[in-house]
């Protein structure tokens, strides 16, 4: 298996031309990754321990809080070695398991916020029906379902760059491992991995995008047509939350897009940056929004540390 792969590592990249203050970007990213860790893993223990938290709502904003630990625990290790400590190399399969992870989380987490749009959808639009149709077994199904589908549908484009001989420069353009970066330095027909991501990309981001558009239009709808003023923002405060998650994230991935297919006159270090936007924007947002926007969570955090400041 190993066999046709250079023997020569890949060699990561920081910020281009700013590599002598390497240690002073390290401190904004440090405490950006330190914020992403404890927003996320407070939303995990308190849905975990408080009982009036154990609800289909709460268990995919879990499944969202989990993937985002993931997603940053999978890029921090190599970003920080090069912002602290300039490691620049990353053997293949450390680099390719890498690239594997960080786009199967992607999807990941775009079939969890589909799913959460689906919760909403239900919950106003058919509220007498949402305890019969959202058991715990169907969100469990639904969490299974959305992991299958980000890592099985990635291993089709990973799978091929074990076995693709790299004879050109092994420089990537960023302090963590992609597979645009990686593809584009084989030596090889590398045809499948560039028409595969287009059509992965309109399945999965696109058409989530779109079924949670469609989805808002038809709780709008109902939210309209309800009578009570004071119901329909009671209604709509409880979307508020998921629909700034949403924005959060699909506006980063248009932006992200936008800057590969149509910036390529832009400096090199402004796509490198909105790559680091990407990844860390959303999972240090998700959890700021939540605990905002949503009363329970707030009750949740106010019982945590009181408890904490009383013993």
């Amino acid at each position: 298996m190993w066999s046709n792969i250079s023997a020569a590592p890949f060699l990561l990249t920081g910020f281009p031309g700013l590599e002598a203050v390497h240690h002073w970007i390290s401190i904004p990213f440090f405490a950006v990754y330190i914020s992403v860790l404890l927003g996320n893993g407070i939303l995990l223990y308190l849905i975990k321990n408080d009982h009036n938290l154990h609800e289909p709502m709460y268990y995919f904003l879990a499944m969202l809080a989990g993937t985002d630990l993931m997603v940053t625990l999978t890029n921090m290790p190599s970003v920080m070695g090069v912002l602290w400590l300039n490691q620049w190399e990353m053997s293949h399969g450390a680099c390719l398991l890498q690239a594997y992870f960080i786009h199967s989380l992607s999807i990941v987490e775009s079939g969890i916020l589909l799913a959460m749009a689906y919760d909403r959808f239900i919950a106003i639009c058919t509220p007498l029906r949402y305890n019969s149709i959202l058991t715990n077994y169907w969100v469990m199904k639904v969490g299974l379902g959305v992991l299958m589908r980000g890592f099985l549908s990635l291993l089709p484009p990973i799978l091929p760059l074990y076995w693709f001989p790299y004879c050109r420069s092994h420089v990537l353009s960023h302090a963590f491992c992609i597979h645009q970066d990686v593809m584009k330095l084989a030596c090889a027909d590398i045809t499948f991995n560039r028409i595969y991501p287009v059509f992965l990309v309109a399945l999965t981001f696109f058409l989530d995008a779109l079924i949670i558009l469609f989805s808002y239009i038809l709780i709008l709808k109902t939210v309209v047509g309800i009578a009570s003023g004071e119901q329909r923002a009671r209604a709509f405060n409880t979307c508020v939350s998921h629909i700034n998650c949403v924005l959060v994230f699909y506006i980063t991935v248009i932006s992200l897009t936008f800057i590969h297919r149509f910036g390529k006159h832009a400096p090199h270090v402004v796509p490198v940056t909105m790559s680091y936007v990407y990844f860390l924007f959303p999972p240090f947002m998700n959890p700021i929004i939540y605990s905002i926007k949503t009363k329970q969570i707030q009750k949740s955090i106010i019982c945590l540390f009181s408890v904490h400041t009383r013993a």
